[in-house]
């Protein structure tokens, strides 16, 4: 029997087809201690990227091609890991794991969001409606004792207010409805159930693109429609909200900002739109959408420009491009 015991990375251990030790072909046995905390990169073959069920890092040269987006980052890769590792890796340090949580942390955030928009403002709306409703109900009520006596002892200005008294008591309820009209909030729900899907499918991709090629394929698409959708949705308010009282226009605008954003997820279906030579061309197209809600914001401005609120809401809409903007340049 014949056993050599090196001192580097492996132990070598020579045996026979017998059964016996022997001197031959020796095969290479890598122990995990030793294995721990090592990249793939240094000598090793692709194959030994998953060694003894645990996965490694690799450098970007070292990358297949379908993984390689971005060369300015050089190190902590995983390349083709099982979904299972892939998931767990959440909670390890590589090139994702900053884009894997602030996606997710922000999808939780506008989660808790949603569901406190569909909880608690409908309650505070049924208490506003039914204090509107029963004010409005004891108008009929009033008294014309009060109207005598006020005519009497305040003269003109009396008057005027008794008249206007008069005219309140004979309204009929038909007239009052439009005062408890409710205002649609499905534009408002479309944003954040919008936001929630772009976060989602980031938060998705930075995790399990490393998964496969066809996993990098499908969540790549997955992510660019994420995008689009936020963007899309998110002039729903703007645009619904601000041309409540003209429908034609408010169909123009969401037509046009749909349909924009259906032609973007389009584009982004062409498998040549990944190549990391196009990254100009991916956040040229998403600075675009983004840069076409101006439309509706200057025609804001010209029609209601003289109202302080336009004015307020107009600052946080260029707010949102501007962040828009400054995210497409880190694509």
């Amino acid at each position: 029997m014949a056993s050599t015991v090196t001192l580097e990375k492996t132990t070598t251990v020579q045996q026979s087809g017998s059964g016996g030790m022997d001197v031959g072909s020796p095969r290479t046995v890598r122990s995990p201690l030793l294995m721990k905390g090592r990249k793939v990169g240094d000598g090793d073959d692709a194959t030994d990227k998953c060694c003894g069920r645990r996965c490694e890092l690799v450098s970007y040269d070292k990358l297949p091609e379908f993984l390689k987006h971005n060369e300015f980052i050089v190190d902590y890769y995983r390349s083709e890991w099982p979904i299972k590792e892939a998931l767990l890796s959440a909670f390890s340090i590589h090139n994702e794991t900053i884009n894997v949580w602030t996606h997710l942390i922000g999808f939780f955030v506008f989660l808790a969001f949603t569901v406190c928009a569909a909880t608690m403002v409908p309650m505070e709306y049924e208490a506003s409606h039914s204090h509107l409703a029963m004010s409005t109900g004891r108008l009929p009520n009033i008294t014309g004792n009060a109207m005598v006596l006020m005519t009497s002892y305040y003269s003109a200005d009396g008057a005027a207010v008794a008249a206007t008294t008069k005219a309140l008591r004979n309204v009929p309820p038909p007239r009052c409805r439009h005062l408890g009209y409710r205002v649609p909030r499905w534009p408002f729900y479309a944003y954040l159930c919008g936001a929630m899907f772009c976060l989602l499918m980031s938060s998705a991709c930075h995790l399990l693109a490393c998964h496969s090629e066809h996993a990098s394929y499908v969540l790549l698409r997955l992510d660019y429609a994420g995008i689009t959708g936020l963007i899309v949705t998110s002039f729903y308010p703007l645009v619904y909200y601000t041309f409540l009282c003209d429908p034609f226009l408010q169909a123009l605008y969401l037509g046009s900002i749909t349909a924009s954003g259906g032609a973007a997820v389009a584009v982004s279906l062409l498998p040549v739109f990944e190549r990391p030579e196009l990254r100009w061309a991916r956040a040229g197209l998403f600075a675009c959408m983004g840069m076409s809600g101006l439309v509706p914001i200057v025609h804001k401005m010209l029609v209601f420009g003289d109202r302080p609120e336009a004015v307020l809401t107009t600052g946080y809409e260029m707010a949102m491009g501007a962040s828009y903007l400054a995210g497409s340049r880190l694509m």
